[in-house]
Parts: C-alpha cells; structure tokens; sequence
C-alpha cells in the first residue's frame, strides 16, 4: 500500500486530499482525508505545517500538484530543476497561481524528499485548440519567440466535468464559475475554445479579475489627464506590466463593483428582476448583471461553434455549485436555444442531492442542465 497526496494552492486557498492506492483494486485510489482553507495570505506555510501532522508520511510515494500555466507542457510531468525553473519563468502569466505552486512545491521537495513529485496542468487540457482560436492577430514571429497566444485554463475542471459520461461522444458548454471563471467549449471530449487566453486574466469577469477588456482602458485608467480620456504625451503615464496585472487581477472583478468578493452576498443585496436603469444603481444588482450578461455571450458563441450540437450545458465552480440564483437566470436566458427548463425543485435542492453530477432540468426534450461537483484533487 502507498499514499498518494493531492495538492491544490492557489493565491489565497489551499486544498490537500490523502489518498491510498491499492494494487489492482479496479476501484483507483480511496480518499482518506481532505482539508482545505480559504482566505490565508500564506499558502506555503500553511502546507508546512498541515504536512508535518500528516499520518505515515513515509508512505507517501506521490504527490500530485495542480500547476495553473504549464506552457508548451502538455501532459503530467515529473519535478525536476529543469521544470522547475521553466515554470518559474511562467509565474507573470498567472500570477494569482503559479507563484503559490511552486513554493509549495519547493516547500513539499524540502519536507517529503522521498516521494516522487509530479506536476498536472490547467493549459493541457486545451493542447489541441484549433489554431485560429489560439492565434492572436499580433505579428506571428514576434508571438513564436515569446509564446503568445491562447492557452487556455480551468483544465482540471473541464476534465471532471467529462468523468461521468462518455467524453469521448459528448459536446458540452463547461462553465467554471468561481473566484476565477471561465468557459470552454467541448467537442466529443475536445475543448476547441475556452474564455481564457494568454493568461487567466481574460474572458469573464472574476471576484477580482477584470475578465475581457478594451486593451488600451489601463492606459487611459492610470492616466493623469483631468478629463475622461487623452493621448497627451506631456500627461501620460509608463505603466509597468506588473502594475497592470495588479489592476486587473487585484483590483477589478465583481469586488470592485460591489465591495465584496463573495458573489452569495450580492446575490442576497440584488435585485434579480429584468434589469432597469434603476435597479442598475445598486451595485449588487449591476454585478449579478455583467456577469451574468458575460456568461451568456460565451455560452451563445460556443453554442455556434459546436453548430448547436450540444448535449448538455454544465456548471461549475464555486458560484456554478452554489448559487440557484445564477443558474436560474442563465437557465431561463439559454431555454430559446432549446436548452431544458430548470427544475426548481432540483436546483433549490441541489444541496441534499447525491452525485458528482445533477440534472437540474425538467427532463422535457430539451438539451441537459447539469451541475458538476467537480474533483479538481482526483
């Protein structure tokens, strides 16, 4: 018998799943214990000291680490300096991400020396996005020298949700709806575009991610003119890449808008009826609405990239999980492109339900409503 440990550290999370493999049980890996924290402004040392009180550490022969941004790698790979060091140069691109991964893969090399380190990344589920979804339209010897161009996120999560079914003949809409959110759109078991490009940072709106902007509003946004925007030379001001990302991925999001990164709060504060202009000036209800205005002009796109043949629309993610709300409004939008209507038992409900997947629709012809509990960790 040997330990398998399951690592997931994000920029204020951490996620820690204990699992025992049996030789030949056909059943995989048995989940001994999970933790997880929220809201800690130093994951690496968090792990060192939830690592030290870990049962049998001698029998832990392998940890799996999910690493957000891998690059050109496109399968698991094994830690090495090498590896190391290359995913290091990745950090700017995920900077919410990587940075935690790496110091709690260094911190995990120092404390657990004998297991075998082993890296899965979010970018590898979408290695075979077609090349005009993944290209930009920047000058192309310029994006090859430097890497640029859509890689894609949320892989892990995209996976899980194809767990349960026959992925291989299904074509699915993938809403990943959290702190970080996107979408993907999968043909029998392929994604062939996703919300998400270069970094993590484009796409929907997140609890501090900007999510699709015009490129030039950061310049105008920290300049100094008195008036709404100028090309002035004499006031404009350098804007570092770093300070950029700060913005956007800090400093934007449905927290900007309404004070809060918790989405339940501005569900509870909003008003969801059809927005008005009124209405709009609560800054709760303007938050539920640009996010949920986002949400369905991907889910539109990706239902014309999979020429309409969808099986099924699946929810995800904290927000995905959790909130009835949201998925009632996004339910009732998708019913005119033949999606089926909500059951609202179900979707109220959704808490006392069994399953890594739920049906939350009225089972009436129309394409599946489905939330999936997904298992990033396994």
């Amino acid at each position: 018998m040997s330990l398998i440990l399951a690592i997931n550290a994000g920029s204020s999370s951490l996620k820690i799943s204990l699992y025992r493999r049996v030789p030949q049980d056909p059943t995989g890996p048995r989940l001994l214990l999970t933790s997880s924290i929220s809201s800690i402004s130093s994951p690496p040392a968090k792990f060192n000291s939830i690592t030290l009180s870990l049962p049998q550490q001698k029998k832990i022969k392998h940890i799996c680490h999910r690493v957000v941004h891998g690059g050109d790698y496109t399968e698991p790979v094994i830690i090495s300096e090498q590896f190391y060091h290359h995913i290091e140069k990745l950090s700017d691109l995920a900077p919410l991400h990587n940075g935690c991964a790496l110091s709690v893969i260094k911190t995990c090399l120092k404390v657990l020396p004998n297991a075998l380190s082993i890296a899965f990344f979010d970018t590898a589920f979408h290695k075979d996005l077609p090349r005009q979804v993944s290209t930009y339209a920047i000058n192309q010897q310029v994006a090859k020298e430097r890497g640029l161009r859509k890689y894609g996120f949320h892989g892990l999560s995209c996976k899980c949700s194809l767990l349960t079914v026959d992925e291989d003949a299904l074509n699915i809409i993938a809403l990943h709806l959290g702190s970080g959110a996107s979408a993907c759109a999968i043909r029998a078991g392929q994604s062939i575009d996703t919300s998400m490009g270069l970094t993590p940072l484009s796409g929907l709106p997140g609890a501090t991610r900007a999510g699709d902007i015009d490129a030039s509003l950061i310049f105008h946004y920290t300049s100094e003119s008195p008036t709404q925007m100028s090309h002035n030379p004499a006031i404009a001001k350098q804007v570092h890449v770093t300070r950029a990302e700060e913005i956007l991925n800090n400093q934007a999001g449905w927290k900007a808008l309404s004070g809060t990164t918790d989405f339940g709060e501005i569900t509870r504060k909003a008003d969801l009826s059809a927005p008005s202009s009124a209405s709009l000036e609560n800054p709760y209800t303007l938050a539920f609405h640009i996010v949920l205005d986002r949400v369905l002009h991907y889910v539109g796109a990706y239902h014309l990239a999979l020429r309409g043949k969808v099986d099924a629309l699946v929810f995800a993610g904290g927000v995905g999980e959790r909130s009835e709300e949201f998925r009632r409004a996004v339910g009732e939008a998708v019913s005119y492109l033949g999606y089926s209507a909500i059951d609202e038992h179900v979707n109220k409900g959704l808490d006392d339900r069994e399953g890594a997947v739920v049906d939350i629709g009225k089972h009436d012809g129309g394409k599946r409503m489905l939330v999936c509990r997904t298992d990033e960790q396994l």
